[in-house]
């Protein structure tokens, strides 16, 4: 007798294959039978009544490493059908983690993914120092869906060079190290490593973050480690714009690709504002001879991207120097900041110098605010506004933000907006389909539903791609680039990670704010639409949108 029958489902078995219809049983966590009519012997049956029964979906680019703290459903993700995430990517994490360390590791997570600091206080644990211990951890906790692990760079050369790690590259004694760490790591079971060189990664108090300051035989150490195994991959912020590619970002791709032997996939190619559709092939040519399945892989989003952000976390303002002293610093230093004549001037000045933001503020609007006066500004661009006052639009932000208490929320579409540009990078099988940021930038926007939007508007409404090709791109794709075992297709002896979805409605609802973080933290949360049920290690997840109170998630392990 199985322990599970699904009966009367449209099976879309995630290799591409046709559609067919029938039951699937589960037992044991496993897929037993696919394909099976309605006579079968179960414990318990859940019938599907002609809706898409699919492969759990595997988001490749997460930042949960510390909601998953305080969270171990992982939502939104987990609301969408998604039942494993790949996480500790962009070269941030928590682990490997020396006590000393950990006010740092947080504040790199505060700059780079906008993950706020007073919650990560209050709700992680800290009960590991090595990245096994911290895989240990995450086992030994409740889990709704799977997590796969990479070994991100900056806390590992915290772990090793400590303060230095910020400062200089490593010596040859402290490379060695690095490298076997990191190969004590993918012997845990890590699935790689993530690392970034982009200047708009900035870290605790402004710093530089520590993997940007990894020197090539650092890197090549690392690499080492994963060749001499035979598996990992490596996940890598590598490229600052979407239409063209440095010499320095082109020679470390090159570097990891074949120093490692590991697929590599790199971030990212997006649909630039303003350029017609197909413009992203200039950059992708120039990274032409790097490129295949088993080399390096962009990775695409299939969203539009667009950041929601008050000026207590100047992300967007990242990649100029004359921002550093305005990362973690209290409100009160902010406000003095930003008043001051010094700051502005300064600002100014590296924008006309570098020729960098020129052209964004009619992008840039007000969409929410704490005082009656910034709302009444709501809808309008900073250049609107600027206009009308007869300032510079650089003193109109921040004249806004200052009489509203640094609480203004202004609204800036950064890519993808034209569903025309992005088609291309859809359907184009050089990509892999991710940049969801579930757990990163939690005030900011909320991509987590990408699988459930790909569904919704690529696959039903934009006819991009079919439903078979769309669940593949999510699953089997996923599950074969990064070696997640036993996952990512319909089989018998596959392990029962399934969705059942109606494809006459699956998509992603429009985000909403609500207050449910560690201390009543605000974050922004998009509910899904379509999804009936979600299964994990065989064992139902959700069902009809309610939690079931199982907690069947696992840490995956790589074993190559």
């Amino acid at each position: 007798m199985h322990d599970l029958v699904i009966d009367n489902a449209r099976i879309v078995d995630g290799t591409g294959a046709p559609t067919r219809t029938g039951g699937v049983a589960v037992s044991g966590g496993r897929i037993t039978a696919v394909g099976i009519g309605p006579g079968e012997a179960a414990r318990d049956r859940l019938n599907a009544r002609g809706l898409v029964l699919a492969p759990g979906f595997i988001d490749p680019h997460t930042h949960y490493d510390a909601q998953v703290a305080w969270d171990p459903l992982l939502t939104c993700s987990s609301w969408h059908g998604i039942t494993s995430v790949v996480m500790g990517n962009c070269g941030v994490g928590v682990a490997p983690c020396r006590p000393q360390a950990r006010e740092v590791l947080m504040g790199d997570l505060v700059n780079v993914e906008a993950i706020p600091l007073d919650v990560m206080r209050r709700g992680i644990g800290w009960e590991w120092e090595s990245f096994g211990e911290y895989m240990d951890a995450l086992g030994r906790r409740p889990l709704g869906i799977n997590v796969a692990p990479l070994v991100p760079l900056t806390p590992l050369r915290h772990y090793v060079l400590g303060e230095a790690s910020v400062d200089r590259a490593a010596t040859a004694e402290e490379t060695a190290t690095l490298g076997r760490l990191f190969g004590e790591a993918l012997d845990a079971g890590a699935f790689g490593l993530s690392t970034t060189i982009l200047q708009n990664h900035v870290g605790d108090q402004g710093r530089p973050l520590a993997s940007r300051l990894a020197s090539a035989d650092e890197l090549r150490a690392l690499c080492g480690a994963m060749r001499a195994r035979g598996r990992g991959v490596i996940e890598a912020a590598n490229t600052s714009l979407p239409d063209r590619v440095t010499d320095d970002e082109y020679a470390t791709l090159k570097l990891l690709v074949d120093e490692s032997r590991r697929p590599v996939t790199y971030l990212a190619v997006f649909a630039r504002p303003g350029r017609p559709p197909g413009a992203h092939e200039e950059v992708v040519q120039r990274m032409a001879p790097l490129l295949g399945r088993e080399r390096a892989v962009p990775q695409v989003s299939c969203r539009p991207l667009r950041i929601q952000f008050t000026l207590k976390n100047p992300f967007i303002f990242a990649t100029m120097a004359t921002w550093g002293q305005a990362f973690n610093r209290t409100e009160v230093e902010q406000r003095a900041l930003y008043a001051s004549e010094g700051f502005r001037t300064q600002w100014k000045e590296e924008m006309e110098r570098r020729r960098i933001f020129r052209g964004q503020w009619r992008r840039i609007t007000v969409r929410d605010a704490a005082g009656a006066e910034a709302l009444a500004l709501s809808g309008k661009s900073v250049a609107e506004i600027a206009e009308a006052r007869g300032q510079d639009p650089a003193d109109t932000i921040l004249d806004i933000a200052l009489a509203d208490g640094l609480e203004t929320l202004f609204d800036f579409p950064v890519m993808n907006q034209d569903p025309e540009g992005v088609r291309p990078l859809v359907t184009d099988p050089r990509f892999l389909i991710g940049l969801s940021d579930g757990g990163a930038h939690v005030d900011q926007l909320c991509d987590a539903g990408y699988a459930t939007y790909l569904l919704g508007k690529w696959v039903r409404e934009r006819q991009a791609l079919s439903l078979e090709e769309g669940v593949r791109r999510l699953t089997s794709e996923v599950a074969t680039f990064f070696g997640i075992p036993d996952r990512g297709v319909i089989a018998p002896g596959r392990v029962a990670d399934l969705v059942l979805f109606d494809p006459d409605t699956v998509d992603d609802v429009a985000p909403e704010y609500v207050h449910d973080l560690p201390g009543g933290g605000k974050r922004l949360v998009a509910q899904a639409r379509g999804i009936h049920a979600t299964l994990v290690n065989g064992q139902v997840l959700y069902r009809d949108g309610a939690h079931t109170g199982a907690w069947p998630g696992a840490v995956l392990r790589h074993r190559g």
